[in-house]
């Protein structure tokens, strides 16, 4: 079994609908990978049985060395970096950015009478420098801009030193300044050795931080392609991922796509 994410004939299927279709896919330590596709392709409920949130209703899904449906999912969670919409959505808008991060020590959200050490404070206080985000410490959460709430949950997710971080869309709503440092910051973190296998999940090339290794491409619950960025991410693997022709560009080691044709092309 694979180190970090093992999943073989995974499919979920929800109300008659199939959200995941006999999906074959394996991470292992070290890598960085990146889940493209367009709305409805399944790559939430991915993410979701990834961070053991949800089970599969056929396959195998591993994760950690553990398999779902064999294993207490509350003492496997604690393993896991999660940074989502739905997570975000539950950090109480009076919450001081430092409590933010600190409590994912407990698991929980919203500081109460729980105590933290010298050390976890010291943790969160690192994890917020180095995502930018050290000067808010003591602001309100719910006072603070999107792309600013985006790198503290992104610090939270960090604080437990997680084997396997997951990040669900994590520059959806923010603007080009803050998608790019966002993205740069990402890059950053996927060049550290140190840091956990990373999955992250995006409908645009262009979100795909530098020293990302691999990419999953989904389409309707299903596999179009799987593997490393370099060989998989190519203008024929796209289009068949967004259902038209796409023109991909690499620029540096960053990446952009634009319709093959449109009004005024020649």
């Amino acid at each position: 079994m694979s180190d970090v994410l093992e999943l073989a004939g995974v499919s979920v299927v929800r109300g008659g609908n199939t959200l995941l279709d006999d999906v074959n896919w394996e991470v292992e330590e070290g890598e960085r990978w990146v889940v493209l596709g367009p709305n409805g392709a399944g790559k939430t409920t991915l993410l979701q049985i990834a961070a053991a949130r949800m089970h599969p209703t056929t396959g195998v899904a591993g994760v950690l060395g553990e398999v779902l449906g064999a294993v207490d999912v509350f003492e496997l969670r604690p393993r896991i970096g999660l940074a989502s919409a739905a997570m975000a959505e539950r950090i109480p808008g009076d919450e001081r950015v430092r409590d933010v991060v600190v409590t994912a020590s407990y698991g929980i959200v919203g500081r109460w009478r729980e105590t933290y050490d010298e050390l976890d404070h010291a943790r969160a206080e690192e994890l917020l420098k180095a995502l930018g985000a050290h000067h808010l410490a003591d602001r309100r959460y719910g006072t603070l801009s999107e792309g600013e709430r985006k790198r503290v949950q992104i610090a939270r997710a960090l604080m437990t030193d997680p084997e396997l971080m997951l990040l669900d869309e994590p520059a959806a709503g923010l603007d080009l300044g803050g998608r790019e440092d966002l993205v740069g910051r990402l890059g950053s973190l996927a060049a550290d050795v140190e840091a956990p296998a990373l999955v992250l999940v995006t409908h645009h090339v262009e979100e795909i931080p530098p020293s990302f290794t691999d990419v999953l491409l989904l389409r309707g619950g299903r596999v179009v392609a799987a593997g490393p960025v370099e060989l998989t991410l190519t203008a024929e693997n796209l289009s068949e991922t967004f259902g038209l022709p796409l023109v991909l560009e690499r620029h540096g080691d960053r990446w952009s796509a634009r319709a093959a044709t449109g009004p005024g092309s020649t």
